[in-house]
This record gives structure tokens, C-alpha cells and sequence, in this order.
């Protein structure tokens, strides 16, 4: 075989080799290419639930939210993040009372509010006492007022039971303290509506209506205006 047929023949040889290790390598990242951007297309975008979440939050809050749930209330830690009172099921306002535990620590937030409902409304039916509470819940939330329960409670001359900046001892160990801070919770919470909700100030029946206040409800000894 001549000198030229032998280079010819390696040339032929060298070109097939090249074209079939390039064109296979080619192949390969080919499809390799479309399966990340089909990985990219289904990845969700920010902002957007995925849609496995989304079903997983919507059973949810249908099979424990039962109990008239407001959402204007702050979460007292004291209680824990394992009973969630708003998401508890009752019948009534006292079938909750009932289910609520009393905590063995309260937040001094929270012994504002209740030692607010023990002094203007121990007295009173749960509904009663439940108003009073929102009351001093929707106050926090409202601009005018201070914006902690403590705040509101001590605020100058707005609760006659307040002497020299101070509120009256209590007994602790009473069956009517323990229920108060039950009330004082589910108020916190908004777990149950109060027959005057939204309402901001409220005095004793005996005394007069109050000029310029829209009048929310009447609630055995109480009167309640917004």
C-alpha cells in the first residue's frame, strides 16, 4: 500500500473516532439540559404556597377552629404553645372555662388583665367578666390607649380599684381567682365573642348614660359603649 493510501486511511479512521466520541458526548448533555429546566419550572415561586402546604393549613384550621375565634389577641407564653385555647371546641362560653387549665406561672400582662376583671366584675356572669377583659384587650389595640394591659389598667384614673398606683392584694388560692384567670385568658386570646365586643369603656347601670359614646350592650351590672 502507497505512502498517501496509508495517511488517507488514518486520516478517515481519526475523523470517524472524533465525530463519534464528540457526537455521543453531545447527545448526552442534551437531555441532561432539559430535565433542569423542567426541575427549574417546578420549582414554586417565592411568594407562592406550595400547594401541599396550603391543603395542610386549611384542614387544619377547619377541624380545630370551632370555638367563635376572634384575632386581635396577643399569646401569653405562660400557657403554652400545646394549648392553644382559641382552637379548642366548646359549647359555650362556660363549657371553655371549663376546658381552660389554670397555669402554674401568669405573665404579669396577664395578672393585669385578670386582677381588671376580679375587681370590676368577679361578681358578674362569665359573660360579664368576658367583657370586661375585651375591653381592656381592645384597648391595647385601639391607638388611644396604652397599648399593654398593664398600661391600660394603671393608667391614671381610669379604674377606681387602683389607689396610690397600686391594686388591691388578692387571694390567689381562691376558686374565684382561678377562674378569673381562665376568663382573663380566653379574653387575651379572643376565644370566644363577647356580647359587647368592639366596645372601649363601660360603668355601673346605675349610672347615667354617657354622652357622645355609642351604646354596645348592657351586661347584668354593666353598661358598654364604643
Amino acid at each position: 500500500m502507497s505512502f498517501s493510501v496509508r495517511l488517507a486511511t488514518v486520516f478517515s479512521l481519526a475523523v470517524t473516532l472524533s465525530f463519534a466520541v464528540f457526537g455521543t458526548s453531545g447527545a448526552k448533555a442534551h437531555p441532561q439540559d432539559l430535565q433542569m429546566q423542567v426541575q427549574d419550572a417546578q420549582v414554586p415561586q417565592i411568594g407562592t404556597p406550595s400547594p401541599v402546604s396550603s391543603q395542610t393549613a386549611t384542614s387544619t384550621d377547619a377541624a380545630q377552629i370551632s370555638v367563635q375565634p376572634l384575632h386581635d389577641a396577643t399569646i401569653d407564653p405562660a400557657l403554652g404553645a400545646d394549648a392553644e385555647i382559641s382552637r379548642w371546641s366548646a359549647a359555650s362560653l362556660e363549657e371553655l372555662v371549663d376546658l381552660v387549665p389554670v397555669p402554674a406561672t401568669v405573665s404579669p400582662e396577664i395578672n393585669c388583665l385578670a386582677g381588671a376583671i376580679y375587681f370590676e366584675a368577679k361578681s358578674e356572669s362569665l359573660a360579664g367578666q368576658l367583657a370586661v377583659g375585651r375591653v381592656i384587650v381592645a384597648r391595647t389595640t385601639s391607638g388611644r390607649f396604652p397599648s399593654s394591659y398593664c398600661g391600660v389598667v394603671f393608667q391614671h384614673s381610669q379604674f377606681s380599684f387602683i389607689h396610690g398606683g397600686a391594686m388591691p392584694s388578692i387571694d390567689r388560692s381562691s376558686a374565684t381567682w382561678h377562674q378569673v384567670i381562665k376568663i382573663a385568658l380566653i379574653a387575651d386570646r379572643g376565644a370566644w365573642k363577647s356580647p359587647a365586643e368592639g366596645a372601649l369603656f363601660f360603668h355601673a347601670a346605675r349610672v347615667g348614660p354617657v354622652a357622645g359614646k355609642t351604646r354596645v350592650a348592657r351586661i347584668d351590672n354593666h353598661v358598654f359603649y364604643r
